[in-house]
């Protein structure tokens, strides 16, 4: 669409300037023409002020009913971007019925470390995984008519001086890793806006990052929408005006909308710079407001049946099965003994901390669910610890062990409700260490102590250490944060009413000095020094042979499969490969397989790339004894790298190998496939290394030619030996030339140069 101009709207310069900053804290200013746009904050449930008026939410525990999904964190395990659009529609239908026009999320921000406090509102470690949920959820909310907000534009990877920090990147990891999922759902979804975050990137501010908020966003990838900062981030209204900054969020009662005219009047500021705004300001503000003419659904116990449903279905796909030794899962709901041990089972976590925080329709608790769904089984129940404030906070940790250690040992099977508590994770600070509560492993030790057969199931919203402990228990169930319907999910997993179809989306180390950012994050003196470069989470911790708890990708069910018959072939003329496998469910029970494809570039490379990408994935359910031949697309472009040289993405040519499997470290099967590689966008000269040269597609075929003509001197073989050639290749062929034996002159290298550019 095109860029809307404000030539039909007669404003005077005070009413424009107006526009550009909210009318309250989560609406926007309305004039002639412009209507006021209502938001909310949104990624897995609208947080809604309890009385209608100005949109005011500052209160957090102020808040009317809506429904809680599973936040990102446990969505995203699902790994089925249809489901996550489902709910995203869901959450449009809800907003409509409040009247609200924009929701602000999905956040699509990669997880550097598992010490961000705001993991739980991000999909995953891997930009590619997090663009297909993210874009699946911008899809679902603008289809409905309902505007997505694209957030937290970008690098914002910690909350540790969220404010104020620079997040030091190098070009090709800023473009590979930290705005490769925003390019993706820009140029593939339209967002109607995105929010610009409180971090600077390289020295500058979001809010006024001019080459990020214009070159990259708007010229390069073609966004048409409006970018609105994140409540609070702006430092410098004109200066992020002129950056690209369309909208300050929340409104300063007047204050910055006069600084905007005061640079109007004395010339600092173009009248240009404030038409565009307001040009794309009125065609957000009448895109999202459009769906107004139309009925909007009823905020009735219909609808929220409907939607509750729906988020106990996105929890039982969001619950990760880390192992199963024995068989111990799925327990016997008819008979036996089964002690529930945890306070988090009688009082769960459900949803993260800070300005996502949703008041539920209603709340299962996983104890009462366990109870229901046990037809014939006893459940009996010990809270083991104190949560803070919790009804058990004023009996000691001793009694509380000791009383769960007695329950233990008088049942069949216990069911450990482990995690972290509120306090320990949210907005707004980091954690400084991965590890569960001391009185939590302490009790561990006693219930494993107690009985042999133990299942623990993990409540957090940031990845937690389960090493060494999870060696000592034979199932292990990560619930993460799933919402308010996590109860009845849960037990429903448990008693294998449903199979767990859930996979890891980060890595979950063995230890957090592990972690590929460990030594530079969160940074020091205003500056976070990205250093790790582009092997964050499995791409750092396969690369180096990190031992790991459990893998990216990983995630077990109640059933196993068999791959066979892989085939990788070029389709659409040679745009993209069709990677074919066959799925066998080869086990006793209906499961969920998701099939993961990763490629590895070529080992010729220029750049150092990690042992494998992920470019793929599906879902295929079977039943005992099914097969399907699933085919998953890899497009060609997603085979690029970054190159900083040629300021530009490139696909190497060379040969490719393509993995397919059931995490990154279980790889089921492999094939090489041949790519051609792209035009370089730079020209060849003397100064161009010896490897350079022959990586080239014009310019190596020249350079070999040439030296097969110099045969006859002492170094026209250089390019037969390979030590000769690895010695050689560092080295500017323009130096190369000068050596008495070389097979090449200076003038041979002017010519060869003159002719890679014809």
């Amino acid at each position: 669409m095109t860029e809307e101009h404000t030539d039909d709207l007669a404003l005077s310069t005070q009413q424009k300037a107006s526009l550009t900053s909210g009318d309250g804290d989560f609406v926007t200013a309305r004039a002639p023409g412009v209507p006021a746009v209502r938001m909310s904050d949104g990624p897995h449930g609208l947080r809604l002020p309890k009385e209608a008026g100005d949109g005011g939410q500052t209160d957090l525990r102020s808040a009317a009913p809506a429904t809680c999904f599973p936040p990102a964190v446990a969505l995203g395990s699902s790994w089925d971007p249809a489901l996550a659009e489902r709910v995203a529609s869901a959450l449009a239908a809800e907003a409509r019925a409040f009247g609200v026009h924009v929701v602000l999320g999905p956040g699509i921000n990669v997880k550097r470390s598992p010490l961000c406090g705001r993991n739980f509102e991000y999909f995953s470690e891997d930009p590619f995984l997090s663009a297909e949920l993210g874009g699946a959820m911008v899809r679902g909310l603008q289809r409905a008519g309902v505007g997505a907000a694209l957030k937290h534009y970008a690098a914002n990877n910690q909350e540790t001086d969220r404010m104020r920090v620079s997040a030091d990147i190098d070009e090709r990891a800023l473009r590979e890793i930290y705005l490769r999922a925003f390019e993706r759902i820009v140029r593939r979804e339209r967002p109607w806006s995105v929010m610009a975050s409180y971090n600077g990137v390289n020295g500058v501010p979001l809010s006024e990052n001019e080459r990020l908020l214009t070159s990259v966003l708007r010229d390069e990838w073609g966004f048409d929408g409006v970018v609105m900062s994140d409540w609070g981030a702006v430092r410098d209204r004109v200066a992020a005006l002129r950056a690209g900054l369309d909208l300050q969020m929340p409104g300063t009662g007047g204050r910055t909308d006069r600084e905007v005219v005061a640079a109007l009047e004395s010339g600092t500021l173009s009248t240009d710079i404030l038409d565009r705004a307001v040009g794309r300001l009125t065609r957000f503000a009448r895109r999202a407001t459009a769906a107004d003419a139309r009925p909007a659904p009823a905020a009735d116990t219909t609808l929220f049946g409907t939607h509750h449903e729906l988020a106990r279905e996105a929890a039982e796909r969001s619950i990760v099965l880390l192992k199963n030794e024995r068989g111990l899962l799925p327990l016997d709901r008819a008979t036996g003994a089964i002690a529930v041990i945890g306070e988090l089972a009688r009082t769960p976590r459900f949803q993260g901390g800070g300005s996502s925080q949703v008041t539920p329709t209603r709340l299962e608790i996983p104890l009462d669910e366990i109870r229901r769904h046990a037809t014939g089984a006893t459940v009996r129940f010990a809270p083991g610890y104190a949560l803070p404030d919790g009804p058990e906070a004023e009996v000691s940790a001793e009694q509380l062990a000791d009383d769960a250690a007695r329950l233990a040992a008088g049942s069949d099977t216990v069911v450990l409700f482990l995690g972290l508590p509120a306090r320990d994770e949210s907005e707004g600070f980091d954690r400084d260490h991965i590890d569960l509560p001391a009185a939590q492993l302490a009790l561990l030790d006693r219930v494993v102590a107690a009985r042999r057969d133990v299942v623990v199931v993990l409540s957090n919203g940031g990845a937690v250490r389960t090493a060494p402990w999870h060696e000592r228990v034979p199932a292990l169930l990560e619930g993460w944060l799933l919402g308010q319907a996590g109860g009845s999910a849960l037990a429903r997993v448990l008693f294998g009413e449903t199979a767990p179809g859930g996979r890891l989306t980060e890595t979950l180390p063995v230890r957090l000095e592990d972690v590929p950012s460990h030594l530079s994050f969160p940074g020091e003196e205003g500056h976070v020094r990205y250093g790790e470069g582009v092997f964050v989470g499995y791409r750092g911790y396969d690369a180096r042979r990190t031992p790991v708890a459990f893998p990216f990708g990983h995630g077990l069910t109640y059933t196993t499969f068999h791959y066979d018959d892989l085939a990788v072939t070029w389709s659409d003329g040679r745009t993209a490969l069709r990677v074919s496998v066959t799925v066998t469910n080869t086990g006793t029970r209906t499961g969920r397989e998701v099939v993961q494809v990763y490629a590895h570039g070529p080992d010729a490379s220029l750049v150092a790339r990690p042992v494998r990408e992920l470019r793929g994935f599906t879902c295929v359910d079977l039943a005992p004894g099914e097969q399907r031949t699933v085919t998953i697309v890899v497009e060609r472009a997603d085979l690029a790298c970054y190159s900083v040289r040629e300021e530009g993405w490139r696909v190497e040519g060379g040969t490719y190998r393509v993995d397919v499997g059931a995490s990154s470290r279980d790889i089921r099967l492999s094939e090489a496939v041949e790519v051609d590689g792209d035009p370089s966008a730079l020209p060849l000269d003397g100064r161009n290394s010896l490897a350079e040269w022959l990586a080239h597609p014009v310019g190596g075929p020249l350079l070999k030619e040439a030296f097969a003509r110099g045969r006859g001197t002492t170094g026209g073989g250089a390019l037969d030996d390979p030590a000769m050639r690895r010695f050689l290749a560092g080295m500017p062929l323009d130096v190369i030339s000068e050596f008495p034996q070389s097979p090449v002159t200076s003038q041979d290298v002017r010519d060869l140069s003159a002719r890679a550019a014809e």
